[in-house]
């Protein structure tokens, strides 16, 4: 049994990979709500279209709401990008879409909590599928 699960683990761990790219970092660290930046900071509505330029990067439409997740700490010259979730009006559209946008392009419209927990950026924050 044991040498057929060997056999097998190879085929499994192909199915499970994702591919994918990882692009540069906007900033080293960001401003979240607790330490693994799961909780919801603000609810923001876009004040202006943006179309994404990068995979990193979320498309808004303006008056659309946006679920702001982290604020990246700005850095030098570097624009200042929050990251959130947007939603579409189809019922399938649970999931919704995950990225960046500028942060002046919305108006926060209710803070839920404060984003006082400044954690580094990882690689996985500018990776890409």
């Amino acid at each position: 049994m044991a040498r057929l699960l060997l056999l097998f683990l190879p085929g499994l761990v192909a199915i499970g990979t994702v591919h994918g790219i990882f692009m540069d970092r906007l900033a080293s660290k960001k401003l979240c709500a607790d330490d693994e930046c799961v909780y919801t900071i603000s609810l923001a509505r876009a004040q202006e279209d943006y179309n994404a330029p990068d995979c990193r990067f979320i498309n808004v439409k303006k008056g659309q709401q946006i679920y702001v997740y982290s604020k990246l700490v700005k850095e030098n010259d570097a624009g200042e990008f929050w990251a959130g979730s947007v939603y579409g009006n189809r019922p399938d559209d649970e999931m919704g879409t995950v990225g960046y946008f500028p942060s002046n392009l919305v108006e926060e419209q209710h803070v839920y909590q404060e984003a006082t927990k400044e954690v580094p950026t990882t690689d996985i924050d500018f990776f890409c599928e």
